[in-house]
């Protein structure tokens, strides 16, 4: 008889936004939610310890056991937080593995919150079995990136923060920006499409997937839009840093 341990069947994943703090036990053989989702809000301000305890009760409230993986809006290195363009600057320098961990009382994978959206749509979603240069991009807050190559991530790319017309790239397009400037979807397909043509030439990938809660209304502006590379809505929508997240789980 083998004693390799036995891959879980449910993971636990944690996501931590701007207005709220999202997990779920997650089926890892399908990418569904193995049962109901738990929400809380993000503390204000969004410290370390602060956001760490909200983790820490979402956990509880989730009440499965198994492996746990947390997303971060920042770029991740080794477990340690090095950027925090939309959260508490505190968080720089924090090793948050470290951190969760010892909020929780047990192991914890560490990710950045557009990586882990991105590999779930790989996995699960619009991104499974392509090749190539697969570009994915979150639109909420700001505008994370997901950047793989024949399937395999190169982590931590920033995408939203290419400059554009004198400023990161998700001043100008990110939904935030839209919802606050009360565009109409049309004007908002232009600032996307100002911001997907410089990403097409950046990496000139085969596909670009649209994730975020704004890939619910794709329809909405998704035709607007033309560019020489395909370009379509996220299949696992808002759930994807979730889903990703579980996948990561130590």
């Amino acid at each position: 008889m083998s004693d390799a341990k036995a891959a879980p069947e449910v993971a636990i994943g944690i996501d931590i936004g701007g207005s709220g703090i999202k997990g779920a036990p997650v089926a890892l053989n399908a990418g569904t939610f193995a049962a109901t989702r738990v929400r809380l809000l993000t503390p204000t301000p969004a410290t370390p310890d602060a956001v760490a305890e909200v983790v820490a009760q979402v956990w509880e409230q989730v009440g499965v056991d198994g492996p746990l993986g947390v997303t971060i809006p920042g770029v991740v290195r080794d477990g340690v937080v090095e950027t925090a363009a939309n959260i508490d600057r505190g968080w720089i320098g924090v090793n948050a593995v470290d951190l969760f961990t010892k909020a929780t009382g047990r192991a914890v994978g560490v990710v950045n919150d557009a990586d882990a959206a991105g590999i779930a749509e790989m996995k699960y979603g619009a991104g499974r079995d392509r090749a190539g240069v697969v570009v994915m991009l979150t639109l909420g807050t700001g505008i994370g990136s997901a950047v793989f190559v024949d399937g395999t991530l190169v982590p931590n790319t920033e995408l939203g923060h290419l400059p554009l017309h004198h400023m990161d790239a998700e001043e100008w397009a990110a939904e935030s920006v839209r919802e606050r400037e009360n565009l109409s979807w049309k004007h908002y397909a232009h600032r996307l499409q100002s911001y997907l043509e410089l990403v097409e030439r950046l990496l000139w990938p085969q596909l670009i997937v649209i994730g975020g809660g704004v890939s619910k209304k794709s329809e909405k502006f998704l035709p607007h839009l033309t560019l020489r590379t395909e370009v379509v809505p996220a299949q696992l929508h808002n759930d994807a840093g979730i889903v990703g997240a579980a996948l990561l789980a130590p």
